[in-house]
């Protein structure tokens, strides 16, 4: 296979081959496939939730994340409403995407037919990709733009055509609209200019390609000053919180059995030795190694760098593919057959635990035995259900005039998005931007309140009753049945509303 060069200002065009093409299409759309066929089941977790009471509450930033999730699922409820599927189509789309452009990473990096399969599938049957399309989440946007712009400074490296900035400039733009995180790959693309071309500096591409990306990200930028930066102060709480709970603790074995595949290891490790060693790429070994070390000695979750590792596949399954055409052709096959059976071993298991595969019997026991996020996805139209039969059980004078008061960010997902079938209130709840948004006014008499303690109730609101318990039809176990099982109907605050609402903000 001719290795496709394109030197700026030539007319040379090499195209993938139809077969490869057809290859990775093939991979992609198996993919998405199981995705829109699983997607159905279970329910909405309670991230979700939260995105979509963003949705409907659309600004130029959220104290969560950045603005651009919210949209597309403003989009996705316009066109398929409350499906499941549909919502969670655009994940779909966007991790099939990021496979998809994987194998074409390794073809531009001299890979075959083979490098470009073994590239998508490392990718196809991680773990933390595999969950990606599951659900709508920004991390799997963000995945994405990451990918993209690893395959755009591909395409600058190979062409040395600086115009490439201004797409690497427009992915990073995006990446910063999708979640804060792009910053760290933002940090690796300095490094990689400043460690290895710093020539480009003197190009007026790259300078504009910056000034596309601070474009971008303005509106969240000045939506971030109105609101004195609310954001670092929610990211700061989520640190300390997720360092308290240990879940900063797994970084290094994440690497491998959560962002990766465990048999792709060879892989990614012979890609960043493979870069390190060309001096024409050179350039992303240090997109990878900047976010790695900043993300490992800042005690990051261990997924928050899966997304720099497509590239790294890539290389290392181009280089791989070279270094087995000098092996005898059995000796090339038996090494070929264990990593492919290795690789879809993993992926099996990662399928089993990731993935809603079943409805009922053994395999969903064992899924929701070892995945929390799919435990998570449970009770939160039982919830709403709940809560409308509490509601509709109080006495006429206290039902006209009833609030509905929820302690985190699912709960109050749930009441504003699953509760419209049941004629529910808008929640009323501090958690993150939804306290931005304040209380009604003038606010409601007798308050029915969800996923708070009967201390915490009985200490902030005045005349609390039991009146329910949250629970769901399935007896799973998770937060919200563990946690907060109990539902309260109580009285206005013992505060004034205004001081209340001062004292009830939280980040979650």
């Amino acid at each position: 296979m001719s290795s496709g060069t394109e030197g700026q200002g030539s007319a040379q065009v090499v195209t993938q081959p139809r077969a490869n093409t057809t290859a990775l299409l093939g991979i992609t759309a198996t993919v998405m496939a199981v995705h829109i066929l699983t997607n159905h089941r279970y329910g909405f977790h309670r991230d979700e939730l939260q995105i979509l009471s963003d949705a409907v509450h659309l600004d130029w930033g959220f104290v969560e994340f950045p603005p651009l999730t919210p949209l597309l699922e403003r989009i996705s409820l316009g066109v398929f409403g409350l499906s499941l599927v549909g919502l969670r189509l655009f994940s779909v789309i966007t991790q099939g995407l990021a496979i998809l452009v994987t194998g074409l990473m390794a073809w531009e990096l001299g890979g075959r037919r083979l490098a470009q399969v073994a590239a998508a599938l490392a990718i196809a049957l991680s773990p933390l990709s595999l969950f990606e399309g599951t659900e709508f989440q920004y991390t799997t946007f963000d995945y994405l733009w990451w990918v993209l712009a690893a395959y755009f400074v591909i395409r600058l490296l190979k062409t040395e055509n600086p115009r490439w900035w201004l797409a690497i400039g427009a992915a990073v733009g995006v990446g910063l609209m999708t979640k804060y995180t792009m910053t760290f790959l933002a940090a690796g693309i300095l490094a990689g200019l400043l460690l290895t071309r710093r020539r480009f500096f003197r190009s007026w591409w790259l300078w504009g390609g910056a000034a596309l990306a601070l474009l971008v990200f303005l509106p969240n930028l000045v939506w971030q000053v109105n609101h004195q930066f609310i954001s670092l102060r929610f990211l700061s709480h989520i640190h300390v919180r997720d360092i308290g709970e240990g879940r900063t603790k797994g970084f290094v074995p994440d690497q491998f059995l959560v962002c990766t595949n465990l048999f792709a290891a060879p892989l990614w490790i012979g890609g960043v030795l493979a870069f390190l060693r060309d001096r024409r790429y050179r350039f992303l070994a240090w997109m990878f190694l900047v976010p790695l070390a900043l993300l490992w000695i800042g005690k990051g979750r261990g997924y928050y760098v899966a997304a720099a590792y497509p590239p790294l596949m890539a290389m290392g399954a181009a280089a791989g593919d070279r270094w087995a055409a000098s092996l005898s052709r059995r000796r090339r096959q038996v090494m070929e057959g264990a990593f492919f059976s290795g690789l879809a071993a993993y992926g099996l298991l990662a399928c089993a635990l990731v993935l809603p595969l079943a409805s009922s019997g053994a395999l969903v026991e064992f899924t929701l035995k070892n995945n929390g996020d799919l435990r998570e996805e449970i009770g939160w139209d039982d919830l709403a259900k709940t809560v409308a039969q509490i509601r509709d059980d109080l006495p006429p004078e206290q039902r006209a005039d009833v609030g509905v008061v929820v302690g985190n960010y699912g709960e109050a997902g749930a009441i504003e998005i699953l509760g419209r079938d049941y004629h529910l209130p808008a929640p009323i709840s501090g958690t993150n931007t939804a306290w931005l948004r304040g209380y009604p006014v003038p606010p409601p008499t007798t308050l029915i309140v969800v996923g708070l303690s009967r201390r915490y109730a009985d200490r902030t609101f005045s005349s609390c009753r039991l009146a329910g318990r949250n629970g769901n039809r399935y007896g799973v176990v998770n937060e919200e049945s563990r946690d907060h099982p109990d539902i309260f109907v109580c009285g206005p605050p013992r505060l004034p509303w205004a001081e209340f609402w001062e004292h009830f903000q939280n980040f979650g």
